[in-house]
């Protein structure tokens, strides 16, 4: 599986360092594993308790959107406080299905947060697989982070065709996970 490092904005310009977000996939024995290393710009955190939370979006957010072929997709969006947003989508933000299972827990150390995901790997969408992924922060003004470049004048982050080919299928287990022994 493939290690992405978010380093531009949207449009695809270069982001700052300070800004620059890591992301590590992985498998263990049938679960995806998502680790995420960011940055934290010390947004409020949105009003819910940690878990699933709706408009997520809305706040500081690390997302990863994981397409099989046509528009089913996934979307995951993590959060430095401990709330996250899990939906499957068929057809560009058309929800079908939203708070999928999810375990995840997130720590803040400072100025950066680190989270670990663990997702059942029957809930990818059929292979094969493409994907993309992106870090939302701030208010005024608002910063939208892309690992990919997306065209259009505004951001918008469900646009399927950008997205890259990756394999899920089999891959060593992230980094920094403590059941190595898993991996294929």
């Amino acid at each position: 599986m493939p290690d992405i490092d978010i380093r531009t904005d949207w449009r695809g310009l270069a982001a700052p360092p300070a800004e620059h977000v890591a992301i590590a996939l992985g498998r263990a024995n049938s679960r995806v594993i998502v680790e995420v290393d960011a940055p934290f710009h010390g947004d409020p955190p949105p009003p819910a308790p940690p878990g699933p939370t709706w408009e997520l979006w809305e706040h500081e957010v690390v997302e990863l959107f994981i397409a099989g072929p046509g528009d089913h997709y996934l979307e995951l969006e993590l959060s430095p406080h401990g709330h996250h947003l899990f939906l499957r989508l068929r057809g560009v933000r058309t929800i079908v299905e939203r708070d999928l299972p999810l375990r995840f827990a997130a720590t803040i150390h400072g100025r950066r947060w680190s989270g670990r995901a663990e997702l059942d790997a029957g809930l990818l969408p059929a292979g094969p697989h493409r994907i993309n992924a992106t870090a939302i922060h701030g208010r005024h003004p608002r910063r939208y982070l892309s690992w990919l470049p997306l065209p259009g004048s505004t951001p918008d982050f469900h646009q399927l065709d950008a997205f890259r080919p990756a394999r899920l299928d089999t891959a060593p287990i992230a980094p920094g996970s403590p059941d190595r022994s898993a991996a294929p």
